[in-house]
């Protein structure tokens, strides 16, 4: 029974779940700093402020649907896994933890920056949601990468 394949399988799946959680706590956190400090010179942007605070918490539901995806397909198969699968899911668990990470903190940067202007006064709300989804694409993107990699 060669293991291997399972090895690094669930290698890419710690990765994948483990970075875009990481990326998403960390852009949360810094949208949320945002919020707090801002809700001093403006109670009002609340909601809007919200919203933009969670855009990044995406980027670990990403992670953590592709992990039980994978671990599903994985299940089934169990020894049968080959070195080919077990690499391709240890390779998309590598792209998606760090794309999941990256554009979490990078998202985050976006919303924390239109955070402070709304309380300034300035009405960028909109523009900082569109401005905000850049980052979530790549994110998407890596979470699709995941099916089509994904063994069957």
């Amino acid at each position: 029974m060669n293991t291997l394949p399972l090895i690094l399988a669930y290698i890419g799946m710690a990765v994948m779940l483990g970075l875009s959680g990481i990326g998403s706590a960390m852009g949360t956190v810094m949208a949320g700093n945002a919020t707090v400090g801002a809700m001093k010179k403006n109670p009002s942007i609340f909601g809007s402020a919200m919203i933009l605070s969670a855009l990044p918490s995406t980027q670990g539901l990403y992670g953590f649907a592709a992990f039980f995806l994978n671990l599903g397909a994985i299940g089934r198969l169990g020894d049968a896994l080959t070195l080919n699968q077990g690499l391709a899911v240890f390779a998309v668990g590598l792209a998606m933890g760090f794309v999941g990470l990256i554009s979490a903190i990078k998202q985050a940067q976006i919303a924390a920056n239109g955070i402070v202007e709304m309380s300034n006064g300035h009405n960028v709300f909109g523009n900082t949601l569109v401005l905000a989804v850049f980052p979530e694409l790549y994110a998407i993107l890596a979470f699709a990468s995941c099916f089509l990699a994904m063994p069957s």
